[in-house]
């Protein structure tokens, strides 16, 4: 895992907080100092914070349970795709659904009907219906994907949710609270860092920023996966060795 230091947090501009006039009074805590009326962010804390945050993202991705990363805004999207799908982990990058985690009978029933009619298509049921029902079909399936994609693997409510500007995602926030989800978040100093678990203090507009974060904490999530997958093997080899003994002594 490629390590984060104070001096690559600086030159992908993590420290860049908001205008002083524009903060959050809750953030003083992870503010350094001030310059030219910007804010910049104490890297000492976000590197203590973003090592606690990755160690429990690791832990979750061990137990083999799933984390929804949400990050609608342009500068993270394509990070977000990119990165989490080599992980195998839920995002949502498009709009977040209202009552998505909180009316959670409702998403899998939307995301079912998507797997529905991708199974019309293949089986050549499609094939039957009228030009126009096609064409219908067709469009409820791109408008369902665009925003469900992502989260089709998705089968029960997620171990943790992460936040790229949590003052931006604030329903994603409510719900996950309203329901004791975990958050992790990038908070930068516009923002409240109230109710989140695993708050890491950071620049939440910069590509950069974004990029390294939430590439580091991949790379955790990577290792917990990693482990999660040496230890069914050695279960597995285990298991093998017993019943082969087992087997052995019914011979004998």
């Amino acid at each position: 895992m490629s390590k984060v230091t104070f001096e690559t947090m600086l030159d992908a501009g993590v420290h860049f907080g908001h205008l002083k006039r524009k903060w959050n009074p809750s953030m003083a805590p992870y503010i350094f100092d001030e310059k030219k009326g910007i804010h910049v962010i104490d890297l000492n804390k976000t590197l203590a914070k973003l090592e606690e945050a990755s160690n429990a993202m690791k832990q979750i991705a061990k137990s083999g349970r799933k984390i929804l990363f949400v990050a609608t805004k342009k500068q993270a999207k394509e990070i977000i795709s990119s990165k989490l799908t080599e992980v195998n982990m839920p995002f949502i990058t498009e709009r977040w659904p209202g009552g998505m985690l909180t009316n959670f009978k409702t998403t899998r029933k939307t995301v079912k009907k998507m797997s529905s009619i991708d199974k019309m298509m293949k089986d050549g049921t499609a094939d039957t219906m009228s030009k126009r029902e096609r064409l219908q079909l067709t469009r409820q399936r791109e408008k369902i994907g665009k925003v469900f994609g992502s989260v089709s693997d998705m089968n029960r409510l997620p171990a943790a949710i992460f936040i790229v500007d949590v003052k931006k995602e604030h329903i994603a926030l409510a719900e996950a609270k309203n329901l004791n989800i975990p958050v992790f978040a990038m908070v930068d100093t516009n923002s409240s860092p109230e109710g989140i678990d695993f708050l890491i203090p950071s620049n939440d507009d910069a590509t950069k920023s974004i990029d390294l974060i939430v590439g580091h904490l991949c790379d955790s999530i990577k290792e917990g996966l990693g482990e999660r997958k040496q230890n069914k093997e050695k279960l597995a080899k285990e298991k093998a060795e017993k019943e082969a003994v087992v087997a052995e002594k019914s011979e004998e």
